[in-house]
């Protein structure tokens, strides 16, 4: 029964033979385990005939889950990020959940959950707009269902639009979320920001899942804001190797390039130099700046302020 229960929780929704030989049970054996699971509170649907099969569905209570290893020390990790404030509005709820989790782990996940704390440290500088978490929850849900979902959004022109989408995946990048989507409207995929999205409304009806271009989400997100117009272009040879640098500055919406052994060069595009600025002092490397002539300009008016404030009075 528990590795029944595992399986249902892993797919929307499982034929009965196939069900029954991945357990290596007959039919029956299956009916009779699935009508325990009733019994205990799970609510499981049977659809009946030739195709028919089982369906694990949400209930009116939240029934025990069964987790693996990697998947508890996961989402322990996640609700300690979540606890900083990752997520708007989920913080006090984070750390209730995270004592309940933590509470019943056995001691072995425990130390792997302080290890990976304790030696880890993430890779964003500054926080990002905040999103509601409400939103994500719906959002996720509608992609995970192959479900259109239709919502407000505020572009980065403020025009406002109503758009119907089908959403493919939640794509967290940088400081900010995305969720990349087919647009049913314009016949074309889009990126949309989450803190500019309002009002996410699933529809019901459910569409046929296709792969964005490349088949990679966050590549796709990432290609689409290099394209956006923007007012400054940087350019930075750093005298590091590419993998020294790429872990820490590629998620934060920087390219990275090796140009010999011990260096790369480093790319990004903003409106603002403060980011970069940013960027470059979390490198703990020499570098040297190709462009733009601003970004000179403002590194050495922030240097001439730190300098000041190391002075003794």
């Amino acid at each position: 029964m528990l590795r029944l229960l595992s399986l249902l929780q892993t797919h929307r929704y499982w034929p009965g033979d196939e069900l029954a030989n991945r357990l290596d049970i007959s039919p029956r054996t299956l009916r009779r385990d699935i009508e325990r699971l009733r019994n205990l509170g799970y609510p499981v649907d049977a659809n009946r005939g030739v195709a028919g099969g089982y369906q694990l569905r949400s209930g009116t209570a939240m029934p025990p889950l069964l987790l693996d290893d990697d998947e508890a020390v996961a989402i322990a990790l996640g609700l300690r990020s979540a606890a900083g404030g990752a997520v708007d509005g989920i913080e006090e709820t984070s750390v209730r959940a995270l004592a309940k989790i933590v509470h019943v782990m056995p001691p072995r996940l425990r130390r792997r959950v302080d290890a990976l704390r304790t030696h880890t440290q993430p890779a964003v500088l500054a926080a990002g707009p905040a999103v509601d978490a409400a939103t994500l929850i719906i959002i996720a849900q509608t992609c995970r269902d192959t479900e259109r979902l239709r919502f407000s959004y505020t572009a980065r022109t403020k025009e406002q639009t109503t758009r119907l989408v089908e959403p493919h995946r939640l794509v967290s990048m940088g400081r900010r979320w995305y969720l990349v989507a087919f647009d049913t409207d314009r016949a074309a995929w889009r990126t949309f920001r989450i803190d500019r999205l309002r009002n996410p409304r699933p529809t019901g009806t459910r569409f046929p899942p296709r792969e964005p271009p490349g088949g990679d989400a966050a590549a796709f997100v990432s290609a689409q804001i290099d394209a956006l117009p923007t007012r400054y272009q940087v350019t930075v040879d750093v005298h590091a190797p590419q993998d020294q640098i790429a872990p820490t500055t590629t998620p934060l919406g920087a390219t990275v390039q090796a140009t010999g052994r011990q260096s790369c060069r480093l790319r990004m595009n903003t409106d603002d130099l403060n980011w970069p600025t940013l960027v470059l002092a979390a490198l703990k490397s020499d570098f040297t700046v190709i462009e733009p002539p601003e970004l000179h300009e403002h590194l050495h008016t922030v240097a001439q302020r730190f300098t000041a404030a190391t002075r003794t009075p």
